[in-house]
């Protein structure tokens, strides 16, 4: 039935099926928000979409949206990639067609994508503060089952992690979204020392100073990569993502820059704003 729909429509009836997915509701002032469309064209579109799919939603009149039903099926095959960067730029059109390869473009290869299952799941606790709970597999203790209350999901360079306060350990952390096995959101309100605000990790921010690694010959190769002006680029970062940063960019955070230049080409210039951060087992060469 999605073929014989004009392209337009399927512009809406995929947000619709997107907001669905990833938010858990949608209303009609978002669709008309979003399409510049009048209310009976809104209106239209959702009682199309309840035809195409009618176990996905129901209209909760006391929020005046359409929620998402436990047996939702997406309607659209929406590609990992697409829908993982679409979020980090505000994605909003409900499309997330893969990516066409380029024989003369070629990017990094990364890791397997986590299941957008498991980033709906995410997703719609985030936006809605509730908590999650899911089956891990950690490194150190191995698969276990945790109640989980995610404020954000980040790209740290090499995978997926959703940072989250951890009830069976009491505090914040990073979970590696491919590591989880399950999820199931509870319908239960995230308590007030769970929620984003009180992440102090996520809401300090690092003032970081890069220049080029001393030991470099010429210097202004690297002033060159990184757009650097008067010989260093300044970052501000969160707190919780440092770690992550210096790592992927081999900053060298060793004392008088001792790392060798060939392999870490930056260097830190203001070690000294690390104090306090966390995960600086990650940052190359430093000591406390």
């Amino acid at each position: 039935m999605l073929k014989d729909i004009n392209q337009a429509q399927q512009q809406r009836l995929a947000f619709i099926d997107f907001c669905l997915q990833y938010y858990g509701q949608i209303g009609r002032a978002d669709l008309i928000k979003r399409f510049k469309t009048g209310l009976a064209a809104a209106t239209r579109d959702f009682a199309s979409y309840r035809e195409l799919a009618p176990n996905n939603l129901e209209l909760i009149h006391q929020t005046k949206n359409y929620h998402r039903k436990d047996g939702f099926k997406p309607l659209f095959d929406h590609d990992p990639e697409a829908v993982l960067t679409g979020l980090c730029r505000g994605f909003g059109d409900g499309f997330s067609f893969g990516i066409d390869p380029s024989e003369v473009c070629v990017d990094a290869i990364r890791l397997i994508h986590p299941d957008t299952q498991i980033i709906a799941s995410l997703m719609r606790a985030i936006k809605n503060r509730f908590a999650l709970k899911c089956r891990y597999v950690s490194l150190s203790s191995g698969e276990s089952e945790r109640v989980i209350v995610p404020h954000a999901i980040i790209n740290n360079g090499h995978r997926w992690h959703a940072r989250a306060y951890d009830r069976k350990n009491g505090q914040f952390r990073d979970f590696v979204c491919s590591r989880f096995c399950n999820m199931e959101v509870q319908i239960e309100p995230a308590k007030d020392q769970e929620k984003r605000e009180q992440d102090k990790q996520w809401n300090r921010i690092v003032d970081l100073s890069l220049v080029p690694h001393p030991g470099l010959k010429i210097p202004r190769a690297i002033e060159m990569d990184y757009q650097m002006k008067e010989g260093q680029v300044k970052l501000e970062v969160r707190a919780a993502i440092v770690g992550y940063l210096l790592q992927q960019w081999n900053v060298d955070c060793s004392k008088e820059s001792s790392l060798s230049c060939f392999q870490y080409q930056l260097a830190l210039a203001n070690p000294a704003t690390l104090y306090g951060v966390d995960n600086l087992l990650l940052a190359p060469g430093y000591q406390d």
